[in-house]
């Protein structure tokens, strides 16, 4: 197995090339490295990637010739793992058309170079809880409404959905969307609310809660993200429809939970400030994960109250906070 990893420096990305470098596979990393947050934080985790096996390309998904040279030099490629992407519900209403350029975009100029890839088996890809929008009903089920969408961010990602629908139908390009919801952990993203919340309670700055913080996530511990991605990379789908699954921790748990785990591992009191819920943010999300559960044994085993403790761990490590 060889896999072309996009978004290798991000969160997610840099998770599950670490997996399958410690597997012995060998993986093609690309990233663009933008500024989005700390560029100095995405180095810090390539920095770690240093197994045999690792290639590395500092280049934009959304750029047609760089992909296409890269997979043109790279033939042997078995599996692409796209996770690329502009991350962010809010910054989509700040600058909507980073999100056009590498949700849209990327994730067609990804997909064009699939098709140059003869021995190309099976292509993941990143899609989120977020398409589900307005959405009632839960839990969160693969087949229920994804056409009333809360934000720019959700409506790319619905976006990819749709295309991804498309090249298979024309292409047959062997495809899986996996809706991602809430990860958190070691490595994270400090655009995420828990990252953040850790980072104002520490400095003594006040923490924004929406709704006094009722609003419901389902939280999901990095690891088992990790585990349903690479059980699923190695079971591409029968012909016929691309195949989009649901990838949770299917619970829905209040973020003043969120809030009081984090107050408990840092030994210290959040100052909180309550506003209105942004237009953006939706109520709740729950994750079914029946479907992953049956075709890869996916079982998140991460609860919050021992996944958020690790995340303090490494977050006092890495920012010398202790």
């Amino acid at each position: 197995m060889i896999v072309l990893l996009t978004g290798v420096a991000g969160f997610v990305g840099y998770h599950v090339a670490e997996r399958l470098l410690a597997d012995g596979i060998q993986v093609i990393g690309v990233d663009v490295f933008n500024d989005y947050y700390d560029v100095a934080l995405k180095e810090a985790r390539i920095a770690r990637l240093t197994q045999n096996g690792f290639t590395l390309h500092r280049a934009d998904i959304a750029d047609r010739a760089a992909m296409t040279g890269i997979v043109q030099a790279e033939p042997g490629i078995t599996h692409i793992v796209h996770l690329a992407a502009q991350a962010g519900v809010r910054y989509s209403m700040v600058n909507p058309y980073a999100y056009v350029h590498s949700n849209v975009m990327g994730h067609l100029v990804v997909l064009e170079a699939a098709r140059l890839l003869p021995n190309l088996r099976h292509l993941v890809y990143a899609s989120s809880s977020s398409v589900y929008g307005l959405g009632v009903s839960f839990p969160l089920e693969e087949t229920g409404e994804v056409n009333l969408p809360t934000s720019l961010y959700a409506a790319t990602k619905r976006a990819d959905e749709l295309i991804s629908h498309a090249y298979t139908h024309l292409y047959a390009l062997p495809q899986t969307g996996l809706r991602f919801f809430t990860v958190y952990g070691p490595w994270g993203r400090p655009d995420m609310a828990y990252y953040g919340f850790a980072q104002s309670i520490m400095a003594g700055r006040p923490i924004t809660l929406y709704e006094g913080g009722t609003l419901k996530r389902d939280f999901t511990y990095i690891d088992d993200i990790v585990a349903g991605v690479v059980g699923v990379l190695d079971r591409p789908p029968p012909p016929g429809p691309p195949r989009v699954l649901n990838i949770g921790n299917n619970r829905a748990e209040p973020v003043t939970r969120l809030v009081s785990l984090l107050e408990k591992s840092l030994g210290r009191a959040a100052i909180v400030q309550e506003v209105p819920r942004p237009a953006a943010d939706v109520v709740e999300t729950w994750a079914s994960v029946d479907r992953i559960a049956e075709l890869a044994g996916y079982a998140p085993s991460t609860p919050l109250d021992v996944g958020i403790p690790r995340f303090v761990e490494w977050f006092q490590a890495y920012h010398g906070a202790r």
